[in-house]
């Protein structure tokens, strides 16, 4: 059997909120936007970012800068504002050096998450990575998670383990995609939503738990 664990990105691995906060002050204020602008900004991009979010905002706003501009400045500053703890990333190498096969699978673009990636160190940690932005289809889809098993090197049919902090996306997705399932408890739990098979408040505690697994 193969060892594949597949995290989530932002909240679980990478904190997005507070480096989505830094980008957009330093962009607000590289490009001398307006508070409305701002908080505009803020709010449409809380959840995920895309290049047609800086087309909207140019329209709306009536900027010079071009859209592709906008958000590749905002693509830099993200990779350079996000954070992966130094301890995560120590214990993905002991994943790694115990024969874990690691993945990615995040709902956002492509080209920002994986310049979130490199910008954390995580990239070397990686083996696959799956963006819903690869496929233009988000978690829980069944087909994301295919794809980032098939970039990982296995099968989705060999088993293995799915952790995130999305109880729908991450967990409701790893269950269908056939996975055992480590929720990083924060959000609300849907009702009717098949119990995961751990429950942490942080990484560490999944990353734990994996490298305390035993196999036949």
């Amino acid at each position: 059997m193969h060892r594949l664990a597949l995290f989530d990105l932002d909240g679980t691995l990478a904190d997005r909120q507070s480096a989505l906060s830094d980008a957009l002050t330093c962009l607000c204020r590289s490009r001398s936007l307006s508070p409305d602008a701002e908080q505009w900004l803020r709010i449409e991009l809380a959840d995920r970012a895309t290049a047609t979010d800086f087309a909207r905002l140019r329209d709306a706003f009536g900027l010079e800068a071009s859209a592709a501009d906008l958000w590749q400045e905002y693509v830099d500053l993200m990779a350079a504002a996000v954070n992966c703890r130094p301890e995560v990333l120590e214990g993905l190498a002991r994943l790694r050096a115990a024969a874990w096969t690691i993945g990615i699978i995040t709902n956002g673009a492509g080209d920002i998450q994986r310049s979130k990636l490199a910008g954390t160190g995580l990239a070397p940690l990686v083996d696959g990575v799956a963006a819903s932005g690869d496929l233009e289809i988000r978690k829980p889809d069944l087909r994301l998670f295919e794809l980032a098993a098939t970039r990982c090197g296995v099968s989705l049919a060999d088993g293995g383990w799915m952790i995130g902090d999305n109880p729908a996306g991450d967990i409701g997705g790893g269950h269908q995609a056939g996975l055992r399932t480590i929720w990083l408890r924060g959000r609300p739990w849907p009702e009717g939503l098949p119990a995961a098979h751990h429950v942490v408040d942080d990484v560490m505690d999944a990353i734990a738990i994996l490298l305390n697994e035993t196999w036949e």
